[in-house]
């Protein structure tokens, strides 16, 4: 059957007959298919503003400084991913104080520590994406992506399904990092 064709009766009958295909259902996911987007606003619709007022393992808090924390990806692109963000609702890296900008950073680099002591990934990829248009899934609240990455760690499920197995759960993950997180 062509794409102008109509289905005939015998096509409908094969509605609900296996084709052989596992699907990885992700429905959390739909938020992002229909454009909804945290607020702009600071408070109760950032997630980053909420997820320290929680206790560490709801909010998926791995570490928290004077200034800024260190928090779980909730739509990680690998195991271990994390954020680096300052407490104050800020969009932009310009925007920090200079005490902000420098636990920024060592939050960075104790991020990267704790992944290869919890998980000796081979590499990483580290970034920031300022302003929506810039692919910042969060624009308002400024953060630091901190990705572990592993030789061989890409495979054709995000390709062909868009679609990204994980082999660790959010809070195992957030334990071990916990765990391997460098003394101050």
């Amino acid at each position: 059957m062509t794409q102008h064709d109509h289905p005939t009766e015998d096509d409908r009958s094969l509605v609900g007959v296996p084709d052989g295909f596992d699907r990885l259902w992700t429905p959390h996911r739909m938020a992002y298919v229909t454009g909804e987007r945290p607020s702009d606003e600071a408070g109760d619709g950032c997630p980053f503003c909420v997820a320290p007022d929680k206790e560490d393992a709801e909010g998926l808090v791995v570490h928290r400084g004077e200034t800024c924390f260190v928090v779980m990806n909730l739509f990680p692109y690998n195991a271990g991913h994390v954020l680096v963000c300052p407490y104050r609702h800020v969009s932009l890296y310009i925007d920090l104080t200079d005490e902000e900008t420098a636990e920024f950073t060592a939050l960075t680099k104790a991020a990267i520590r704790a992944l290869q002591a919890s998980s000796n990934p081979h590499g990483f990829n580290l970034g920031m994406n300022q302003g929506a248009v810039a692919g910042a899934g969060v624009a308002a609240h400024l953060h630091q992506h901190v990705i572990p990455r592993w030789g061989g760690d890409m495979n054709f499920l995000p390709i062909v399904a868009q679609t990204k197995a994980l082999p660790i759960l959010l809070e195992d993950a957030r334990q071990a990092l916990v765990a391997a997180w460098p003394p101050a």
